[in-house]
């Protein structure tokens, strides 16, 4: 019998309205971006590790809180946001976030426009960063 990949895992033991939450937000970010990097990152022995989508650098994260699913992106204060998706963590120069309490609803097409936008975002970076060399 094979083992699930990290991220299912992590997503199942939630077992409750959060894994559901990143389990939609998974597929969507997997509808976004065909292909994406995930793995399940800063695991220790207090906290079973954060899933993390990544494309040419981290997209975004999904922590679980009690009241929340925090999707946080680290570029994020440089993205086009229209929708109005990001709603935490407004104050930094650099990262956003979109917190999901239980019940929340999220635009399934502005969601996948802000991956899209991140991937792009992180792509840019890379080339500027290989150009100047």
């Amino acid at each position: 019998m094979t083992r699930p990949d990290p991220v299912t895992e992590r997503i199942e033991a939630l077992g409750d309205w959060r894994g559901e939450t990143l389990r939609r937000v998974r597929a969507l970010i997997h509808e976004a971006l065909p292909g994406v990097q995930e793995s399940v990152k800063w695991a220790k022995a207090t906290s079973p590790g954060v899933p993390v989508w990544e494309h040419a650098g981290v997209l975004c994260t999904g922590e679980s809180y009690a009241r929340a699913v925090k999707l946080t992106f680290p570029r994020g204060a440089s993205l086009a946001d229209p929708a109005g998706l990001f709603n935490a963590s407004l104050e930094g120069s650099a990262r956003r976030a979109i917190d999901l309490p239980e019940g929340a609803a999220l635009d399934p097409a502005a969601f996948r426009e802000l991956i899209r936008a991140a991937a792009a975002a992180n792509e840019h970076a890379r080339a500027a960063r290989q150009g100047g060399r």
